[in-house]
């Protein structure tokens, strides 16, 4: 085909979420560090998926229209620097498209250039061996291949080949990927997004099916998209987890984001080793079968809601539905709860700050902070979310802490978006939680100076130094450090720097590496799997071993990470 109107378009870019849905896990696999926190994947699917749904139900054939709500889809939904860049890529790309009712080859190869352009303006420190570098290899050689009268499947084909040749090159332009041995993962995201409006263009749309995803045949897009009309089967189970001999160590916001793909209505309730479910699913058993690789059921129920309302209509006597799993809080009903006490009154200064533990929340509510936004290293929140949060809040400046290197750009997407409505939001780009912590002590709350608060919050994050202890999820060696699958790790600075059995052991190690002459206070934030006797212990080692420094030591109750360490 020579040209492409509206409605071919919402197909290519449909199939393009598609495909890349259905191969997001491979994308998060080739995270570099072997940390449980691979979302590069993730977040390109969640930030696609939320453009396609914009999408969907448009049935005009207005190009620019469709292409101008499918970026705007994926910008409210941006989660992570992959996913905030590949909405910039479609905002530029959409640009070019205004006024344009058929897209030839030439009009899609400027698009992608406009995309490339785009997504580099947005960055504010381009890395090249990344996404950045295969959108600009590949629109710059699609440009340069395009011809009057070529075929969009022909200019797709080309774009494709060349965004795969330069995926294959990123480990020549950044070195951790070519000492770990692989490719750059938002570029590979990135290839999966092409591919799939490819393939549309050649009558092999991609549907979802998650059959590439856990092994089943069975679509998820058919139990995320379940309606009022299509009630399902409530499926609800009680959980023992481990042991984690045999069964997967469990992740409570992977585990939620898989069931929310397969089903709604969800809770999730943790209480130590005991996990409840509650999910209205068309695929029970699908359900069932992924929960049980992480422990074993003690109570179980399913019950077809279809057939119930069916037999309601019908007049017949149904049982009342009894909930095993209560409406317990989930993590959004807690992101709620402690920000139930919203200031009514307009107040001179603001900070939302985004944290993953309840004890870290409680901390940043204690010094003051007025919105906490769920969310962390292994669920990055989306532009919308913060949007939401500073749309809530009535402050003459409100400072948002992202807390995470990975959020910084979809925080400060959703405050672009922010001051466009008039509101006065400033972005501190703390990349951990300690520096979050620091930076919110910093502020004057009563200041009617914004930059001088901007300025002292910023200056801030250079006062602490930031580790963690997690755990491997596969064996490997970096920075000459053997490192075995299950073993912990401690990082300092984003830098693995020790690797061990113990995650006490490793965390007095990496404590070691972080202290110097200067060195006055230690706080360290107990992760969830870190028991409460272990509390005491843990504390009374530390002083022991530092009697010299100012020691705090809190229940952070964060997920995936053991101990952050904070050092001043």
């Amino acid at each position: 085909m020579k040209t492409i109107d509206g409605q071919t378009l919402k197909k290519l870019l449909i199939s393009a979420s598609n495909n890349l849905f259905n191969h997001y896990p491979e994308v998060d696999a080739l995270n570099v560090f072997p940390v449980p926190d691979g979302d590069t994947g993730i977040n390109m699917n969640l930030t696609m998926t939320s453009g396609a749904n914009e999408i969907s139900s448009i049935n005009e054939n207005d190009c620019f229209l469709i292409a101008k709500t499918f970026a705007r889809g994926l910008l409210m939904g941006a989660r992570g620097n992959s996913g905030v860049i590949t909405s910039q890529i479609f905002r530029g790309f959409s640009s070019i498209l205004e006024g344009v009712e058929q897209i030839d080859a030439v009009t899609l190869a400027d698009a992608f250039r406009a995309g490339s352009d785009t997504a580099y303006k947005a960055v504010m420190r381009p890395v090249e061996g990344t996404i950045l570098t295969v959108i600009r290899e590949s629109s710059v050689a699609l440009k340069q291949q395009v011809k009057e009268g070529m075929s969009i499947e022909r200019a797709l084909e080309i774009l494709l080949k060349e965004a795969n040749s330069s995926l294959n090159r990123t480990p020549e332009l950044l070195p951790i990927l070519k000492e770990v041995g692989v490719v750059d993962s938002g570029g590979t995201g990135l290839v999966r997004i092409i591919e799939g409006m490819y393939l549309a263009s050649i009558g092999q749309f991609v549907s979802r099916d998650d059959k590439n995803v856990n092994g089943s045949s069975v679509a998820a897009m058919a139990a995320s998209a379940m309606d009022e009309e299509e009630f399902g089967y409530c499926t609800e189970f009680i959980m023992s987890l481990g042991p984690d001999s045999v069964k997967k160590i469990f992740n409570q916001t992977r585990f939620t984001n898989w069931l929310n793909s397969h089903g709604n209505s969800l809770v999730v309730v943790k209480d130590d080793d005991i996990v409840k479910v509650h999910v209205h699913t068309l695929t029970p058993g699908e359900v069932l079968n992924y929960a049980q690789q992480y422990g074993e059921f003690l109570k179980l129920k399913i019950e077809n809601m279809t057939e119930q309302h069916h037999a309601l209509a019908d007049g017949a006597k149904v049982e009342p539905h009894v909930d095993l799993v209560k409406e317990e809080t989930p993590d959004k009903a807690e992101e709620d709860d402690i920000n139930k006490d919203l200031p009514s009154d307009t107040i001179k200064n603001a900070i939302i700050a985004v944290s993953s533990g309840e004890g870290i929340s409680a901390y940043f509510k204690e010094l003051g902070v007025t919105y906490i936004v769920s969310g962390g290293q292994t669920m990055n929140p989306s532009s919308e979310d913060f949007l939401a949060a500073i749309r809530k809040i009535n402050a003459e400046n409100i400072f948002i802490l992202p807390n995470n290197s990975n959020i910084v750009m979809a925080a400060s997407q959703a405050a672009d978006i922010a001051s466009d409505e008039g509101k006065n939001v400033f972005v501190i780009p703390s990349k951990t939680v300690p520096q979050g912590i620091v930076a919110a002590m910093s502020i004057d709350a009563e200041s009617d100076d914004a930059e001088e608060n901007m300025r002292n919050m910023r200056y801030s994050l250079k006062n602490v130094k930031s580790g963690e202890v997690t755990f491997s999820i596969r064996d490997c060696e970096l920075n000459g450090i053997q490192i075995h699958k299950d073993d912990f790790i401690g990082i300092f600075e984003k830098e693995i720097v020790v690797g061990t059995q113990d995650k006490f052991e490793c965390l007095f190690s990496l404590v070691e590496k972080m202290l110097d002459d200067e060195s006055a206070i230690l706080t360290v934030f107990l992760g969830e799997d870190v028991k409460r006797e272990d509390f005491v212990s843990t504390k009374k080692l530390i002083e022991e071993r530092y009697p010299d420094l100012n020691i705090d030591i809190k229940e952070g109750k964060q997920n995936v990470y053991s101990f952050l360490v904070s050092v001043e």
